[in-house]
This record gives structure tokens, C-alpha cells and sequence, in this order.
């Protein structure tokens, strides 16, 4: 179990990278007179597909999944659409768009918070974690805040896609090492965490940032890792 989350991270850098290397070698061909630029910028839905590539390899939560597969779906959709092979049109489509939010929430409430696990810094799993104490966020074309106070904080999974999350932790405290996996498509997340705490980042940014605006932490004792992606959005940590 130690080694299968790590897998899954470096599974998404992969994608990453592979994506870097088409773009390149697109560019290069264009270059040589090989291919025509502008035919194959008309197949940016693509964009959609690499991201939710990426969050299906690093997710560790079923919402993540369904999130990533969604991103997946929108993305061939358009791009099927752009071939000339089906017809997609956002305006006959929408209520699946309704029911896919209505299946995503039920799905949520169900599961509750059961599905809920503490997250350690070598990735396996803690299923003793406090119901407060490890958070489960998703943002779709909106925003979301949440203030948390637990004293045995263990980690979180954010996802902001188009939309905006902030998490308020300056009232909690850390048992060691959390663990935060963060996913910015097109949208952003705020961490805001208490200065006794050390802020490491390993984000991979793509057309997007991280930023820390912490203070020096006094000693090493609370550790807070922030992992995952800023995919032309952005996640800023400060105190």
C-alpha cells in the first residue's frame, strides 16, 4: 500500500510530460511545413482530457474519479464534435450536465463521511482519522470556504475546477505531518494555515503557480505538505 499512491503521482507526471513532448513536436512540425498549426490548435478540448487524465492517476477519493472522468467525457465530446463526428451542442446536452451534478451529489451523501481517511507524508491511508480532521472539497463553476478547528488535523483532497476553494485552518493543529492534494483547473485554492506549521510544496504547476507566503516556522514538529496540480489556475498558501 505504501508504494501504490506514489505510483499514481508519478502516473500523473507522466501525462504531463507526454503532453509537453506532443506540443513540442507539434510546434516542430509546424516549423518544417508539415502540419498546419492552426488545425491543431482547433483540437484544444484535448486540454480537458489531459487534466482529467491527470486527476483520475493522483485522486484518492471517489469524487475525485468522478470529476476526472467527467473532464474526460467533456473533453472527447467536444473534441468528436469538432471531427465532425457527432453533433454536441451544449444547449441539447445541458440536462445531462444536471443529472451528472445530481448523481455526483447523491453519490457524496451517501457515502458521507465513510469514505473520509487520514493521509500520511509516505501517501498510505489512516482510517482512524477524526471525522473533522481530514476534508473532502470539490468545486465546480463555483466557490467554497470552509473553517477548520480540528486539533488533529490529517489532511485533505481539493478539487477547483472553474471555480475557487479556500480552506481556513489557522485554528487547527497538526499531529506531525498532514498531507493536502490539491487540483486547480482553470480555478483556484487558498490555504490558509496557523505559523507554528512548516509549509513543504511539491505542486506541479502547468500555464499556472504555486505560491507560499508563510512565515519561517519556529521548530519542524507540524508539517504541512501540499501536493498535486495548478492547471492554468492557481494555489497560494499563506498564513
Amino acid at each position: 500500500m505504501k508504494n501504490e499512491l506514489p505510483q499514481r503521482g508519478m502516473a500523473g507526471q507522466v501525462v504531463l510530460g507526454l503532453l509537453v513532448i506532443g506540443m513540442g513536436l507539434l510546434f516542430l512540425l509546424d516549423n518544417l511545413d508539415i502540419l498546419d498549426m492552426h488545425r491543431a490548435f482547433s483540437f484544444w478540448p484535448m486540454l480537458f482530457v489531459i487534466a482529467g487524465t491527470v486527476k483520475l492517476c493522483d485522486t484518492r477519493t471517489q469524487g475525485g474519479v468522478l470529476m476526472g472522468g467527467a473532464l474526460v467525457g467533456l473533453g472527447i465530446l467536444m473534441m468528436l464534435d469538432r471531427m465532425n463526428v457527432i453533433d454536441f451542442n451544449v444547449r441539447t446536452v445541458w440536462p445531462l450536465l444536471l443529472i451528472g451534478l445530481g448523481v455526483f451529489v447523491v453519490i457524496k451523501a451517501l457515502r458521507g463521511r465513510r469514505g473520509m481517511h487520514g493521509v500520511l507524508h509516505d501517501g498510505t491511508l489512516r482510517k482512524d482519522a477524526p471525522a473533522d480532521g481530514v476534508i473532502d472539497v470539490v468545486a465546480v463553476l463555483g466557490g467554497f470556504e470552509r473553517r477548520i478547528t480540528s486539533q488533529d488535523f490529517r489532511g485533505a483532497e481539493i478539487t477547483a475546477v472553474m471555480g475557487g476553494c479556500a480552506l481556513d485552518m489557522r485554528n487547527a493543529s497538526i499531529q506531525g505531518e498532514a498531507v493536502i492534494n490539491v487540483f486547480a483547473f482553470w480555478g483556484g485554492i487558498t490555504l490558509k494555515c496557523p505559523p507554528d506549521w512548516t509549509v513543504i510544496l511539491e505542486g506541479t504547476p502547468i500555464l499556472g503557480g504555486f505560491e507560499e507566503k508563510t512565515i519561517v516556522a519556529p521548530d519542524n514538529s507540524k508539517r504541512l505538505i501540499v501536493r498535486g496540480y495548478a492547471i492554468m489556475g492557481g494555489v497560494e498558501v499563506r498564513n
